[in-house]
């Protein structure tokens, strides 16, 4: 399989309808996140089968998809290297870590982040110093801010919520809504499987944090713990 086969295999999933509506569902117009964007308007399935077609796909090929101004390339691009990830030994799934760290700036949207971080940056640092995620937190770039909490949904994934607790006090401050929406969706995944660790920090902030992250930490309270935490009155 090569890059002109993968290429023609997405232009045959295209739609301009849901294009569009990606473009304006991704923020891509004049001034917002994800200004000047390029849609091509495949589904989340078919662009995950792909990624299985070509994860034989050589790395230089990857990284040239990862630098496309093209969405679904760069996502695309993200999945292969997963699959590749979970193939590789110790010395390949570091290469890949690498790959994915030193092309952070292609790596510009949430859901680049959202379905990749983890996988990659997680899974690498899981038995590591995770020190790497503690620079990420404190970058000037959104996307490899959201990186840092994203990461750690490995951890959580293995009861390990020092770090997302951490990286959420780091982040507790943000200026962004994109921040503030992962930070909440960690702390809520941290609450699904303890409780207490999650209350603990909300009593702490939750009448300093951002509103969208408290709102986002607690969607799953009862509605008259959910009401206590919204009146600072826990």
């Amino acid at each position: 399989m090569s890059l002109s086969n993968l290429k023609s295999d997405l232009r045959k999933h295209s739609d301009k309808k849901r294009a569009k509506m990606s473009q304006r569902f991704f923020k891509t117009g004049p001034g917002e996140y994800a200004e000047g964007d390029i849609f091509l308007g495949l589904t989340a399935p078919v662009m995950r089968e792909l990624s299985k077609k070509f994860q034989d796909l050589p790395q230089y090929d990857v990284i040239k998809f990862l630098k496309s101004p093209i969405h679904e390339e760069r996502m695309l691009a993200l999945l292969i290297l997963i699959e590749k990830y979970r193939k590789e030994d110790a010395q390949g799934k570091e290469k890949i870590y690498r790959i994915y760290l030193g092309h952070t700036k292609y790596i510009n949207n949430w859901d680049l982040v959202d379905v990749t971080a983890k996988h990659i940056i997680g899974a690498f640092l899981n038995d590591k110093d995770r020190a790497p995620l503690y620079k990420l937190a404190r970058s000037d770039s959104l996307w490899e801010r959201r990186i840092a909490i994203l990461s750690t949904f490995h951890f959580i994934g293995n009861n390990d919520f020092a770090d997302s607790l951490k990286i959420a006090e780091i982040l507790i401050s943000d200026q962004h809504d994109l921040i503030h929406k992962a930070v909440g969706w960690m702390l809520r995944e941290v609450g699904k499987r303890d409780l207490p660790a999650e209350e603990k920090f909300l009593k702490k902030y939750c009448t300093t944090m951002p509103r969208t992250m408290l709102r986002y930490a607690i969607e799953r309270f009862p509605e008259t713990k959910r009401q206590a935490y919204l009146k600072g009155k826990v």
